[in-house]
């Protein structure tokens, strides 16, 4: 069963849609950027959740001691670093990890099995933005890079391209941000048949 993960989320509502369509994680953004949330507000999310569902903190470049707070204090259990995180760096927490990599050419497959005792989120490259930029990467690259590593596919994923992706990579896991949005915001019935599209494919292959 493909796992599935709707990041960038910022309110309760939304949230609880994802947990209820079947999502397997949720993604909250701690970085800089138009999908922050504060802490307090992670903390309310992380608690009205149901049993079972992965609470992901995304964060950036951030300070070792920073992150275990806001973890702790939240209820997060997954972290996934989106920067420039070294794999010792990655290595220095508790809780589950995923190393998030912005994919761009060949040179983008070097050095990843460095992070071989993680999970890897691979998502499109982007000069100035980190993640949720809407656009797609060439998927031969994410296949290269699965061979024998635990990979979760974004980029660019929406409800009409996510089922081709899947059949083309074969992913640990899809996660969506943009893709499941209406002007910025999270679009609770996006959320619904972007889950519901790829569960009916799983049950019943269609």
């Amino acid at each position: 069963m493909i796992r599935i993960k709707i990041c960038g989320l910022q309110d309760v509502e939304s949230a609880m849609a994802a947990a209820e369509a079947g999502a397997d994680a949720v993604g909250m953004v701690f970085a800089a950027g138009k999908r922050q949330i504060s802490p307090d507000i992670a903390r309310e999310i992380c608690r009205a959740l149901p049993p079972f569902i992965s609470k992901v903190g995304v964060f950036v470049d951030a300070d070792e001691q920073e992150v275990k707070e806001i973890a702790g204090f939240c209820g997060i259990d997954t972290l996934q670093f989106h920067g420039q995180e070294t794999p010792e760096y990655c290595s220095r927490f508790a809780r589950k990890v995923i190393k998030g990599v912005q994919m761009r050419d060949e040179q983008s497959l070097e050095g990843l099995s460095d992070y071989r005792q993680h999970t890897l989120l691979l998502d499109s490259y982007h000069p100035k933005e980190k993640g949720g930029t809407g656009h797609a990467f060439p998927w031969d690259l994410a296949v290269r890079a699965g061979r024998g590593q635990r990979i979760i596919l974004a980029g660019g994923l929406k409800t009409d391209n996510v089922l081709a992706a899947i059949k083309a990579v074969c992913p640990f896991g899809v996660d969506v941000s943009s893709g499941v949005e209406t002007g910025g915001n999270k679009d609770q019935d996006k959320i619904r048949t972007f889950i519901t599209t790829i569960r009916r494919w799983e049950y019943y292959g269609q």
